[in-house]
């Protein structure tokens, strides 16, 4: 896919998923390896709301596999609500859906990672599979792929 069109279908996801669920706020990728970079910051919690089988190709440094499906929020209930979060799939529908959750549950520092991992990806950031740098990630399927650049999937 041509990088014009790539990037037209993100933001055309992000309106989608902005008008399906208009109360979850947004992270830039950006914004976010701005926010790692700085340590003197409060680090976020970020959770990977992805298939275990996806969470098993690569993920984000630190990040916590969070089941979209199902997920088991009790583990964040010793979490103070203050705590930023961030949320990332593969393109931003399934981790907006938990974002919203939490903001349902009193957290009010949750965002939803703009573009997911396959954007994070597709811009060069780092990834990895368990504590070890990798290039790859999982496409999710045939259809979902033509987002990732050729080279990491």
């Amino acid at each position: 896919m041509f990088p014009f069109a790539r990037s037209l279908v993100f933001k055309l996801l992000k309106i989608l998923i902005t008008y399906t669920k208009p109360d979850v706020q947004w992270l830039t990728t950006k914004e976010l390896a701005h926010w790692l970079e700085n340590t003197a910051e409060t680090q976020p919690i970020i959770l990977d709301a992805r298939t275990e089988a996806e969470y098993a190709v690569s993920h984000l440094k630190n990040a916590r596999r969070i089941d979209a499906r199902a997920p088991d929020l009790a583990a964040l209930k010793k979490v103070s609500h203050d705590v930023p979060i961030v949320v990332y799939c593969s393109v931003g529908y399934r981790s907006a859906g938990i974002a919203q959750q939490l903001q349902q549950l009193g957290f009010n520092r949750v965002y939803n990672l703009e573009g997911s991992i396959f954007q994070w990806a597709n811009e060069g950031r780092p990834i990895f599979k368990y504590n070890c740098p990798t290039q790859f990630v999982h496409p999710y399927n045939a259809i979902w792929e033509k987002l990732l650049k050729s080279r990491i999937f």
